[in-house]
């Protein structure tokens, strides 16, 4: 992202919104037809911690976490996926100064999730071959019952 202006602010509130409103936990520009590096997350119980992650990028990462994930892109869909227990996010705010985030837990599990999304994966490309068949088979036919 070459400059941080107000439309890219306009754009983190919007997307914020979006989440919350979902309910969500996250959310990337890529989901709501942006083309950008922006993700914003709130994986607190109280709602009221949200990050702004503008050209987020994974700079360490260690231990194994099994955690169960759905997506606003997948809907009804739910599986266990295996991700990085700790991670550590470089990223730049909405006022273009670099920023760390060391995250543990459900945090570092939605960062991931994101970050996946800036680079055009989901979820389930996490799982195995035969799972991704049988959500490719359900999604299917949630689309012909409500064509």
């Amino acid at each position: 992202m070459a400059r941080i202006d107000d439309r890219i602010r306009q754009l983190a509130r919007d997307m914020a919104e979006t989440m919350y409103e979902a309910p969500g936990i996250g959310l990337a520009a890529t989901q709501v037809d942006v083309h950008l590096r922006l993700i914003v997350v709130d994986a607190s119980e109280t709602r009221d911690q949200l990050l702004v992650l503008i050209n987020p990028e994974i700079a360490a990462q260690e231990g194994s976490q099994k955690c169960e994930e759905g997506c606003l892109s997948v809907p009804g869909i739910y599986d266990r996926v295996e991700r990085a227990e700790h991670v550590v996010v470089r990223y730049q705010d909405l006022d273009g100064h670099e920023q760390t985030v060391e995250a543990s837990g459900l945090l570092a599990v939605c960062l991931q999730h994101e970050i996946d999304h800036l680079q055009g994966r989901v979820f389930v490309e996490h799982l195995s071959q035969l799972k991704q068949l049988r959500i490719r088979s359900k999604l299917a036919k949630q689309a012909r019952i409500t064509a």
